[in-house]
């Protein structure tokens, strides 16, 4: 499905998508269609309960004497809310009911409105974002679906004054939803096709964007000490892997870096320590904060940022086996801390351990920040709605929860604190890799954070909103790569030098 901008004219053929403001007020363009279908708009509005807000919509077949097929009004809320969400919310509404149709062709009109935060410009290449977003389908498989099943939409086109201007805004944009797809692949991929050493491959192939790749195998982990890791993939025939992913776009290429760090496990069976089975088919994502870390980096060197950036993931499969890590088993990670292994199903957290230590010693980072899907503690505290975020540093958390609320991706701060050091106390290692049933997203943080230095450091815990089990405004259901446009906002606004697009 191609998207493309172009002048005001008539549509010829097709869906028109047209905007309304909340209270029923018809946007220049609603209005001139409302004259040409003889009042057809605000009868169908008086009738329905369409007002006009935001994530409402209303589909009209067209009146007779129109080339065009349909009209869909979509609510845009009040004029002075209309901020960047707003229009890919916009957007995303608007492509749901266009893929449900059947027309081939659709054309959006954005026009100038009075009082809104944003340009014209800027709220066509948003509604263009938030429509490539929620039009994205992870169909591959699907080798028997029916002709009808399938969307039939081929082309929407934007409607601007200003081309040349939404273009400049939607192409960046534009690179990062391309990112955002491939963290989606990733997270939607059966655990048979991405596995440690696939998913390296997959990352293997940023290098034509230009990121340094390096994979480490287990031979080489094993020399660094990287035990932690491996011991949580030794039950699985599939070789675990470090995979390391590097941008260095500053003008200074020896600054010091973000690092950003991910939990990779491409399937989660819980090892010996084994889950229910119910359900357990959805472990494939529990990768998501790796297929994060590679998206972030791939949109970063797509755009060219001047900015230095490394990903550090751990790869591994979590499986039960005659040579898997048992319940009791004590391991002695690479930062040189024991760990007394209680539930073989807290193995991310192992894994973190590791690859956190890795890129702090090897990189000496400004910053870190891990991504995972850690817990189901915190799916418990925030549901679907929130990730949440734990940080050492107030000017870091701030950040990440703005640039988080800008484009979508919301984080709810949580408490570190030394208090709950004393439920992973262990009576015969350094620590246990769980406490009881208390604060358990909490004491996961405690544990992570035993191997960070002092610099700013922040964990994301996103079990809860990497896999979205219904179609959302601009997340289909599956997994949705959330945190490749919260990290990407996060740098551009905050890191970049200026000059970069972002």
């Amino acid at each position: 499905m191609k998207i493309t901008f172009a002048k005001p004219a008539l549509p010829e053929e097709g869906a028109v998508v047209v905007g309304v403001l909340e209270g029923r007020i018809l946007t220049p363009s609603a209005a001139e269609i409302e004259t040409r279908t003889f009042g057809a708009l605000t009868r169908a509005m008086g009738v329905s309960r369409f007002e006009g807000k935001k994530e409402q919509s209303l589909v009209l077949l067209a009146p007779h004497g129109l080339p065009i097929a349909r009209v869909v009004l979509v609510g845009l809320g009040k004029a002075e809310g209309l901020d960047r969400r707003t229009c890919e919310i916009f957007g995303g509404v608007a492509m749901g009911q266009l893929l449900a149709a059947s027309d081939t062709h659709a054309t959006v009109m954005v026009d100038d409105i009075a009082d809104a935060p944003l340009t014209t410009a800027d709220r066509a290449a948003h509604i263009a974002c938030g429509a490539r977003l929620r039009a994205w389908r992870f169909d591959k498989y699907c080798t028997k679906e029916k002709p009808e099943d399938k969307p039939v939409l081929k082309k929407v086109q934007i409607m601007i004054k200003d081309v040349a201007a939404a273009r400049k805004v939607f192409d960046p944009l534009d690179k990062t939803v391309d990112a955002v797809f491939m963290t989606r692949t990733l997270g939607n991929e059966p655990a048979n096709v991405i596995y440690p050493e696939s998913f390296a491959a997959e990352a293997g192939k940023l290098t034509e964007f230009g990121l340094e790749v390096e994979i480490l195998g287990e031979k080489q982990m094993r020399k660094l000490g990287l035990n932690a890791l491996l011991a949580v993939g030794q039950g699985s025939a599939r070789e675990s892997q470090l995979v390391v992913l590097r941008w260095f776009g500053a003008t200074d290429r020896t600054a010091r870096p973000i690092a950003l760090v991910g939990k990779g496990v491409t399937f989660d069976s819980g090892g010996i320590s084994i889950k229910p089975s119910a359900g357990m088919e959805d472990m494939k994502y529990d990768m998501s904060g790796a297929g994060v870390v590679v998206g972030v980096l791939r949109t970063l060197a797509a755009r060219k940022a001047k900015v230095n950036v490394v990903g550090v993931v751990g790869m591994v499969e979590n499986m039960p086996s005659g040579t898997a890590q048992r319940p009791g088993d004590i391991v002695t990670s690479a930062s040189g801390q024991t760990i007394e292994v209680l539930n073989t199903d807290a193995e991310g957290r192992l894994v973190l351990a590791d690859a956190l230590w890795y890129a702090q010693e090897h990189f000496q980072p400004a910053l870190v920040i891990d991504l995972a899907t850690l817990t189901g503690a915190i799916v418990v505290a925030l549901g679907a709605y929130h990730a949440g975020l734990f940080a050492t540093d107030d000017v870091l958390a701030e950040r990440l929860t703005a640039a988080g609320e800008t484009v979508g991706e919301r984080l709810w701060r949580m408490p570190l604190a030394d208090d709950y050091d004393k439920l992973i106390k262990s009576d015969t290692a350094d620590m246990k890799n769980v406490g009881n049933r208390e604060a358990g997203s909490i004491t996961a943080a405690q544990f992570l954070k035993r191997f960070v230095g002092e610099g700013p450091w922040a964990h994301i815990d996103i079990a809860g909103v990497s896999w979205s089990t219904q179609d959302m405004p601009t997340v289909p259901k599956g997994a949705s790569g959330f945190g490749v446009r919260l990290l990407e906002r996060f740098i551009a606004e905050h890191y970049e030098e200026k000059g970069t697009e972002s």
